[in-house]
């Protein structure tokens, strides 16, 4: 079969995926599973090999990432609940003051969002957002926007998040190195797109009703009437949250030290993602005071709620590795890497383009970036001179581009801030065009260095 059937297939593919998430309104796991099983038949794979071929595709991906998402879920919903994501929140407003209002919510998603989902974190953090628009005269936007962008450029980029891990998985990138060029890129991106962006549509648009409360995101909430000495302190909150991160970079860090070789072994250990976030859930039992009685009765009820939503995460990262593992097998990964060997194409960019276009047609973030990786990886392994770590971010960026109405982010944002359809495009989706196009400018101008 010619390069460019294989192509074309692969495009075919991709809009059945994009048909199914977005017109019949499947759930993209399904719709990853037809597009994959379309590919694999009219690219002339062999019958006796296509199930297996994506079987390996989902096992191999679900094997490094299961536990990680599964930890890093549990230790976002332990410190939601305990009251830490507040701490932190309360307490860089009250450090940094009213007039530096929305530089203290970028950093506090910022640091919130590290462990926590990017919906967990708008819908913990709303009504603080709500209090301190109201208490201070303060336009929502103004506040709320930057800290929704501190939330949503560490959701898309920075590991132990599931889509950057999911890419690091399918380029078999650094996860070390990942997490410091993530942070290098992250932080001007979300300066531009948070306080920046924030303050100057501030005075532009007024949102044209009342935000929707956010309840707490677990059903099992603690008592309204929370004893102020059962919150975790700001020490204790931040070092939590932060411990996982920390870990990583110690390991990174740690070959270059020239240290005895069984202590840098034990080291690079702990510094595994699994690892790192293992031993982060088990300090906060202590650090966020789930091992006094009063708050152990939460522990078993709040686990079970961490873990019920990723099934559907963990069933869509699998579907996007099995399509990966079709591509692969069925030639098309050689395909396009012979054809963008002609057209001289940078694996960063194509990334970049292909997660974007994705974002676009499909909403999903999670499902444009396996999709992007699952093509750029072959092109990658016949490629020499590509700095993988960069390519992750790359994607990463690309799948956060302008969303809109077949993004649930849309309606999430629209709702928790009072705004319009036609607000929230003024709003939300610049907001994202402009974290994902800086953060790709960025990650272009670390590759002239690195």
């Amino acid at each position: 079969m010619s390069d460019w059937y294989l192509i074309l297939m692969t495009l075919l593919a991709i809009v059945i995926v994009i048909i199914g998430v977005t017109l019949l309104k499947l759930h993209p796991f399904i719709s990853l599973l037809i597009g994959s099983l379309f590919l694999a038949i009219v690219s002339g794979l062999n019958f006796t090999k296509i199930v297996s071929s994506y079987e390996t595709g989902v096992g191999n991906t679900l094997s490094s990432l299961a536990i990680i998402i599964g930890l890093g879920t549990i230790l976002g919903g332990m410190i939601t609940q305990s009251g830490g994501g507040l701490q932190i929140a309360s307490s860089l407003t009250n450090k940094l003051g009213v007039n530096r209002l929305h530089w203290a919510m970028m950093i506090s998603g910022f640091i919130i969002g590290l462990p926590v989902f990017f919906e967990v974190g708008v819908v913990l953090l709303i009504p603080l957002v709500i209090s301190i628009s109201r208490n201070t005269k303060k336009s929502i936007l103004f506040v709320g926007l930057p800290l929704i962008a501190g939330l949503s450029i560490v959701h898309g980029i920075v590991p132990p998040h599931p889509g950057a891990m999911t890419a690091i998985d399918i380029y078999h990138a650094n996860i070390g190195k990942v997490l410091i060029y993530a942070l290098i890129v992250a932080i001007p991106s979300v300066i531009i797109a948070g306080p920046l962006f924030g303050k100057w549509i501030a005075k532009r648009v007024q949102p044209s009703g009342e935000p929707r409360l956010a309840g707490a995101f677990f059903s099992n909430d603690k008592d309204s009437e929370t004893d102020p000495k059962d919150v975790p302190s700001v020490f204790a909150a931040f070092f939590t949250v932060l411990l996982p991160i920390i870990l990583i970079l110690i390991a990174t860090i740690v070959p270059y030290l020239h240290i005895n070789k069984g202590l840098e072994h034990f080291i690079t250990f702990l510094g595994d993602p699994m690892m790192a976030l293992l031993l982060s859930v088990l300090v906060a039992f202590f650090t966020l005071g789930y091992i006094k009685p009063i708050n152990r009765k939460y522990i078993q009820p709040l686990f079970d709620d961490c873990l019920k939503p990723i099934a559907a995460i963990l069933l869509i990262i699998g579907s996007g590795g099995g399509f990966k593992q079709i591509l692969i097998d069925s030639g098309v990964g050689d395909a396009i890497a012979h054809i963008a060997g002609h057209f001289s194409l940078s694996p960063i960019i194509l990334a970049f383009i292909i997660a974007a276009l994705v974002r676009i047609a499909t909403g999903s973030a999670t499902v444009a970036l396996i999709t992007a990786a699952g093509i750029v990886a072959p092109i990658v392994e016949s490629t020499t001179g590509v700095n993988k770590e960069l390519l992750v971010i790359a994607t990463g960026a690309g799948s956060l581009i302008f969303s809109h109405v077949n993004d649930a982010g849309f309606w999430l944002i629209k709702e928790y801030l009072g705004l319009t359809v036609k607000e929230t495009f003024k709003t939300w989706t610049v907001l994202e065009t402009l974290l994902s196009i800086t953060a790709f400018i960025c990650v272009l101008i670390v590759n002239l260095f690195v």
